[in-house]
C-alpha cells in the first residue's frame, strides 16, 4: 500500500471543515495512519517547502517567505493517508494547487476561491486549505519528516475485510 502525507493548513483548521474533508477521505476508501495537530515553528516549515519541495528556489523569495506566513498563523493537522495509488487519488481530489483554477468538486474548488495575485497582493501565501504531497519521493520525505516510524500504524480497516482475497484452502 501507498502512503501520502496531507497537511491540513491553518485557514482549514480556523475555519473549522477539518472534518467534512476528512470525510470526503475516508468515504473514498483512503486509511488514516498518522495523525497529529501541531503548530511547527519556521525551521520545521522551512525544511518541508524548500528542503523537500524546493518553493524557494522554484518561486522566489518573496512566494515563499509568504507561504511561511501564512503556515505560521495557527495550527496544522498532519496526517498520513493509506491506499492504492493513494498520492495520485488524492491528488485528484484536492484540486489545482491555485484555489480559483480548481474545479469545482474538488476540495480547493469546493472550499476557496483565492488566486495567485490576490494572495500575493496581501502578503500572503495562497489559502488553499490543505498541502498533498505531490509524488511517491516526496511523499516519502515527506512523512519522515512530518512523523517517525512509531507514529505509522498498521492495522485492518473495515473495507478491507470485504476486499480481501480469501486464502485457498
Amino acid at each position: 500500500m501507498e502512503h501520502t502525507l496531507i497537511v491540513f493548513k491553518p485557514d482549514a483548521v480556523m475555519r473549522g471543515i477539518v472534518g467534512e474533508i476528512l470525510t470526503r477521505f475516508e468515504r473514498a476508501g483512503l486509511k488514516i495512519v498518522a495523525a497529529k495537530m501541531l503548530q511547527p515553528d519556521y525551521q520545521h516549515y522551512f525544511d518541508h517547502y524548500e528542503g523537500i519541495g524546493t518553493l524557494k528556489t522554484r518561486k522566489g523569495d518573496e512566494i515563499f517567505e509568504s507561504q511561511l506566513r501564512t503556515m505560521l498563523q495557527g495550527p496544522v493537522l498532519a496526517m498520513v493517508l493509506e491506499g492504492v495509488e493513494v498520492i495520485d487519488t488524492v491528488r485528484k481530489m484536492v484540486g489545482d494547487t491555485q484555489p480559483k483554477s480548481a474545479v469545482p468538486g474538488t476540495i480547493r474548488g469546493d472550499y476557496s476561491h483565492v488566486s495567485y495575485n490576490a494572495a500575493s497582493a496581501a502578503g500572503f501565501g495562497v489559502s488553499n486549505v490543505l498541502h498533498a504531497s505531490a509524488d511517491a519521493k516526496e511523499a516519502k520525505k515527506e512523512i519522515a519528516h512530518w512523523f517517525s516510524d512509531a507514529e505509522i500504524q498498521s492495522y485492518t480497516a473495515v473495507h478491507e475485510v470485504f476486499t480481501q482475497p480469501k486464502p485457498k484452502k
